[in-house]
């Protein structure tokens, strides 16, 4: 399939198969019942004459039809295109899961990514079908009946999380795109009560995020956990098993626990308005979009074959925050993992600021009840930090500082607005950032499916044990960030300790 184009016959053959592998790349709109689909809807397959087919579910809302309430379309996984062609369409389809269109709307969203509003909507008519407006206005409407169908969260209180501005806008949104209000949703599809409460920080409410099989959440969980930040990270084990991965977020914290087919993410935070960036952000973190089988068929043809043969739902960690990630980055340059992690809780201690302002939350680092009291220090809080007596050495400290001063002004954008490749270039121009540590950032914070930490000490004595030559690497184009990952997991078993030797 092309990306301006769906094919017809290669559509109708997936749908006609239930083939996971296209789910989130495309949805069904059947015109005789004016419902959209997954393609793996496990409804009777629609006659060829009664269906279209939609890249994007806002182009099948924005065309009139209703998501499915039997495949439930907010629970697809993302389509992964996006993050390998990384360009403007992709970067602001991230930016709207962030929900930067909510609060700033289309105009500042084409700001951040530097282009007018008129440009900004031309591409996403050719791309999607629809325009950005409607991509966030359907991205809210499908959060919203996520929330009414998996939680007892109140009505308004849905409404707001979903990112509306009042009740009567989402009932009035509802109404019209759905058919039907809020409250009849929740009456025929969502928990048996609907009276709730608000979200509480003790209980919080869980989400599902679903993501293609296969997937090795235990070798995700197990990387975030050896590099959990003191205060700001925590996370529960059972044997060798990560059971929940809990972090600090803005009014509380987050919870990941992996489950049969999906991921539970259970959130606790005064801020519920935060909800879709949590969830964005979580998805982010863990690489639920990304498709294994694409990934499979130009790495299995090569000489790591043998490798992702026996790991084939290895993925690619990413980060909550991509300043954060970068700090990480840069602290870790030379040392091991478990210095990093000291150095950085020190940092967060020294600079950070407390998750719940009221002290809600309590210093005791229990993942499984949410306890993680501080949030790692905004670039502007950094830049202005005394790091003294922290053990960094003078020009980690002056590294750290410059990288701060850069994301603080907007001079590097580490949240995915700019293209990766301008952002390493402007990550190499900082004293003391080099090929590694730019080619780390851009696997982990930039989402970049092809970034290769150049120099890795640990990557090249792998290739070299295996007989790989460095020249090899190009054929794992545009997947080398997870050539890298199964490399990492060949030495150890899991990415989870290995120090990285120079530059890291």
């Amino acid at each position: 399939m092309t990306t301006r184009q769906l094919d017809f016959d290669a559509c109708y053959l997936a749908v006609s198969a239930r083939d996971s592998r296209f789910d989130g790349r495309f949805y069904t709109a059947v015109t005789t019942t004016g419902i959209y689909c997954r393609p793996i809807c496990p409804a009777r397959t629609p006659a060829r004459g009664n269906v279209r087919f939609y890249r994007h579910a806002a182009a099948a809302e924005a065309a009139g039809f209703r998501p499915c309430r039997r495949c439930r379309p907010e629970l697809s996984p993302g389509d992964p295109g996006w993050d390998v062609r990384a360009d403007l369409v992709g970067r602001a389809l991230r930016l709207i899961d962030d929900g930067v269109a909510d609060e700033s709307g289309v105009a500042g969203l084409a700001r951040r990514l530097h282009v007018t509003e008129r440009h900004l909507h031309r591409l996403f008519a050719a791309e999607l079908g629809t325009g950005p407006l409607a991509v966030a206005r359907t991205r809210r409407l499908l959060l919203a009946k996520q929330l009414l169908t998996e939680t007892t969260l109140p009505i308004t209180d849905v409404a707001f999380a979903a990112g509306f501005g009042s009740v009567r806008q989402f009932n009035a949104a509802m109404k019209e795109s759905y058919g039907f209000a809020p409250g009849e949703l929740r009456r025929t599809n969502g928990p048996m009560h609907e009276k709730g409460s608000p979200v509480a920080l003790t209980t919080g409410l869980t989400l599902r995020l679903g993501h293609r099989e296969p997937y090795d959440a235990q070798s995700v969980l197990r990387f975030l956990a050896a590099r959990a930040i003191p205060s700001v990270e925590a996370v529960c084990r059972s044997g060798d098993d990560v059971t929940a991965y809990t972090r600090a977020v803005p009014g509380g914290s987050i919870t990941l626990r992996p489950a049969t087919g999906h991921i539970r993410l259970t959130v606790r935070t005064t801020e519920t308005h935060l909800l879709s960036r949590l969830v964005a952000r979580c998805r982010r973190l863990l690489d639920l979009d990304a498709d294994p089988g694409a990934v499979r068929e130009i790495l299995g043809a090569t000489s790591l074959g043998p490798l992702v043969a026996a790991r084939p739902g290895l993925r690619v960690p990413g980060a909550y925050d991509g300043f954060e990630l970068a700090v990480r980055a840069v602290v870790g340059q030379q040392i091991s993992v478990a210095g990093a992690r000291t150095l950085l809780g020190r940092i967060a201690a020294r600079a950070g600021l407390p998750a719940v302002p009221d002290g809600s939350v309590d210093g005791n680092l229990d993942a499984a009840a949410g306890q993680v009291p501080s949030l790692f220090p905004t670039a502007d809080r950094l830049a202005a930090a005394d790091l003294d007596g922290l053990g960094l050495t003078t020009r980690r400290v002056a590294t750290i500082r410059a990288l701060a001063e850069a994301v603080a002004s907007g001079t590097i954008d580490l949240d995915g607005a700019d293209d990766p490749a301008d952002t390493t270039a402007r990550l190499l121009e900082i004293p003391g950032i080099g090929p590694w540590t730019a080619g780390y950032i851009a696997l982990r914070a930039l989402r970049d499916p092809d970034a290769w930490p150049e120099g890795d000490l640990v990557l090249r004595r792998t290739m070299e044990r295996l007989g790989i030559a460095a020249g090899e690497a190009e054929q794992w184009r545009p997947w080398r960030a997870y050539a890298a990952l199964h490399l990492w997991s060949h030495t150890s078993g899991d990415p989870d300790t290995t120090p990285r030797g120079r530059n890291k």
